[in-house]
C-alpha cells in the first residue's frame, strides 16, 4: 500500500508541475480575446446572413431581368416583323402611286393633247363655216367635244326633211373640214320645239322630224360631200333637247 501511495504522489506531483499559473492580468486578457473572438463571430454570422439574403434577392431580380428580356426580346420580333411586313406594304404602295402617277401622266397628256385638237378643229370650223354664222350656226366646244350646231331655218324650210341651198352650202363647207381630219367620227343630232305638228304624210310628230332631219344631213353628207359612212351616226332627240326652243321646226 505504501508503494501505490508513493506512486499517486509522483503522478500529482507531475501534473502540478505542467499547469500553468495564469496571472490576473493575463487571464483577463484571454477573457478579452475571447469576448471578441465570439464578437466578430456573431458580427461574421450576421454578415453571412445579410450576403445570403443580398444573394437571394439578386438571384430573384437576374431571373425578372431575364423574363422582361424575353417579354421584350418577343416584342422585338414581333415589331421587327410588323416592320418588315408594313415596309413591304409601303413599298408596293409606293409603286402603285408611281405607276398611278404615271398613269395620271399619260392621260393628263392625252386629254392635253385631245383639247388642243378640239380646239384647232374649233377654229378650223369657225374659219370654214364664218359666212353661216349670222345665219345661225354655232361653233363651240362641251365635254371635249366640238359641236356645230345649224339652226333649222339654215338648213330646212319650215316642217320639211330636204335641205335647202344654204344649208347644202353649210354642210359643203363643213365636209370640207371633216374629209380632212378622217380620225374624228360625227354624231349628227336632230331636234325640234316643243310646238307639236300636224301629221305631214311620213312625218307624224316631232321624233319623226329630229330623226329624218338627221339622217338627211347624213345622207348629204355620205352621198354627196363623200364623208365616209363609217364616221357618222344619225340620230333624233325631238323636242327633248331643243337648240333654240323659240323657233319652229
Amino acid at each position: 500500500m505504501k508503494i501505490k501511495y508513493y506512486l499517486f504522489a509522483a503522478i500529482l506531483l507531475t501534473t502540478l508541475h505542467s499547469c500553468v499559473v495564469l496571472s490576473p492580468k493575463k487571464y483577463k486578457a484571454l477573457v478579452a480575446d475571447r469576448d471578441s473572438l465570439q464578437n466578430r463571430t456573431v458580427n461574421l454570422e450576421a454578415e453571412v446572413s445579410s450576403l445570403q439574403a443580398d444573394t437571394a434577392r439578386l438571384h430573384h431580380e437576374i431571373a425578372e431581368l431575364k423574363r422582361n428580356y424575353a417579354t421584350l426580346n418577343d416584342s422585338y420580333n414581333t415589331l421587327n416583323g410588323n416592320y418588315t411586313a408594313s415596309s413591304s406594304k409601303v413599298s408596293q404602295l409606293s409603286s402603285d402611286l408611281q405607276a398611278r402617277e404615271a398613269r395620271l401622266k399619260q392621260v393628263e397628256d392625252i386629254l392635253h393633247k385631245q383639247n388642243e385638237a378640239s380646239n384647232a378643229l374649233k377654229d378650223k370650223l369657225q374659219q370654214a363655216l364664218l359666212g353661216f354664222q349670222q345665219s345661225g350656226l354655232t361653233v363651240d366646244i362641251r365635254n371635249g367635244k366640238v359641236y356645230v350646231s345649224l339652226a333649222d331655218k339654215l338648213l330646212f324650210p319650215s316642217g320639211s326633211i330636204t335641205i335647202n341651198d344654204k344649208g347644202k352650202q353649210a354642210l359643203q363647207q363643213l365636209a370640207a373640214v371633216l374629209n380632212k381630219q378622217p380620225e374624228i367620227t360625227i354624231a349628227v343630232e336632230g331636234h325640234t320645239d316643243d310646238k307639236k305638228i300636224i301629221n305631214l304624210g311620213q312625218i307624224k310628230d316631232n321624233w319623226d322630224l329630229s330623226v329624218l332631219r338627221a339622217t338627211s344631213v347624213v345622207r348629204y353628207l355620205t352621198e354627196t360631200e363623200k364623208v365616209d359612212p363609217q364616221r357618222l351616226t344619225a340620230t333624233g332627240k325631238s323636242q327633248y333637247q331643243p337648240n333654240d326652243p323659240a323657233k319652229t321646226g
